[in-house]
């Protein structure tokens, strides 16, 4: 039987593409950037896969399904396989970062909180913004308030992470050694999680560890080599 792709869209109408519209796979294992100027849409991606909006063609399907068809407790339930960052940070600005990363497990999971606070705790020091986990995010860095976001969004680890404009502002090593937390490490499939990237760019330095890289021009997806 053939394994459920994490993510695939078919026919997705976008501002900057030509019809039939994009068509592409997400496999697992593996990382896929999707680079295009703003105009093109390619920041739609993530909502249209979470269902949050809908393209005016065609569908995203998320392992097989789509989300914006489901009824909502199944569609709240069913995102939790997905770590989804939007463009920014997406941190509530009154509370802490701590606080922020908390936010999913509190409201999302049955943990205790003597759990929760073990948990974040663990996740403030792996993603390496445990001295400033006190600050609110407008008292934090760029790359602080990057990395609690992204602690945030992979609260439930889960097997697939989408990314919007995330490398913005950030320097290369910290681009670099966010885009491995993000895969989670590697096995023998390949990267752990199933990883889509979509922005105006992407960093050089991280070429390498995106096997699958397209880019949206002139009403065209090509291939980015």
């Amino acid at each position: 039987m053939t394994a459920v792709l994490p993510l695939e869209f078919v026919n997705v109408a976008l501002p900057g593409l030509d019809d039939p519209g994009l068509c592409l796979e997400i496999p697992e294992h593996s990382a896929t950037a999707v680079i295009g100027k703003t105009t093109t849409g390619v920041d739609s991606l993530g909502s249209f896969a979470l269902g949050l909006t809908s393209p005016a063609k065609g569908r995203a399907l998320l392992y097989g399904k789509v989300i914006s068809e489901m009824p909502r407790r199944h569609a709240l339930a069913f995102r939790r396989k997905v770590g989804y960052l939007p463009a920014g940070d997406g941190l509530l600005q009154n509370l802490t970062l701590r606080d922020n990363v908390a936010l999913p497990l509190r409201f999302g999971s049955d943990l205790s909180e003597r759990e929760t606070t073990s948990r974040v705790g663990l996740m403030l020091t792996m993603f390496g913004v445990g001295d400033a986990s006190e600050l609110r995010p407008v008292q934090a860095t760029v790359e602080q308030r990057r990395r609690a976001a992204l602690a945030r969004a992979l609260a439930f680890d889960p097997p697939l992470v989408i990314l919007e404009q995330f490398f913005d502002g950030l320097t290369p090593r910290a681009a670099s050694v966010l885009l491995e937390l993000a895969l989670g490490g590697v096995s023998v499939e390949g990267s752990r999680r199933a990883l889509i990237v979509t922005g105006r760019y992407l960093p050089d330095r991280l070429r390498p560890r995106i096997e699958r890289r397209f880019h949206i021009k002139g009403g065209v997806l090509s291939t980015d080599d």
